[in-house]
């Protein structure tokens, strides 16, 4: 099935059944989402790593569904001004919840960092030079402390 019949299948789909479909989607990503958060916060960074496939996949299920309701917005709330709302209140969760996860994903990502450059600190004194300067006294290059170590700032 190409991408257009797949869009035109969904935007045929009655009005009920497409906010039904939607609202089953959406429940799931916050599910996922929620599940994540609780496990970066408990510090299970492999647990939660494992769910990104899932949250991946409902994710683009749920944009998928997102925008056939978009397309149809008008249709469906002449048709099924309920669901709409549900879908409404349902969004508004899931942005609660992305705010939550994005949250205590910068915070895990600040100890990671902390850490790293905690580590590199001490492995830079370590490995240092004992040598006396020109004052006789042990020389000291603070921008020598963190050879060896990186830290990916993109993540």
């Amino acid at each position: 099935m190409t991408a257009a019949a797949r869009l035109a299948a969904l935007d045929a789909l009655p009005a009920e059944d497409l906010c039904h479909h939607a609202e089953q989607a959406l429940a799931a990503l916050v599910d996922v989402m929620n599940q994540e958060t609780t496990l970066l916060r408990a510090g299970h960074l492999r647990q939660a790593g494992q769910l990104t496939p899932d949250k991946t996949r409902l994710a683009q299920d749920y944009v998928g569904f997102a925008r056939s309701i978009q397309r149809q917005a008008a249709r469906l709330n002449a048709e099924a001004p309920k669901a709409m709302e549900r879908l409404r209140a349902g969004h508004e969760s899931l942005a609660t919840q992305m705010a939550e996860n994005l949250r205590v994903l910068a915070t895990a990502k600040t100890v990671t960092e902390d850490v790293l450059t905690d580590v590199a600190r001490m492995v830079g004194q370590q490995n240092r030079a004992r040598t006396y300067g020109t004052a006789g006294t042990v020389a000291t290059d603070p921008n020598a402390s963190a050879k060896g170590i990186a830290v990916n700032r993109a993540l």
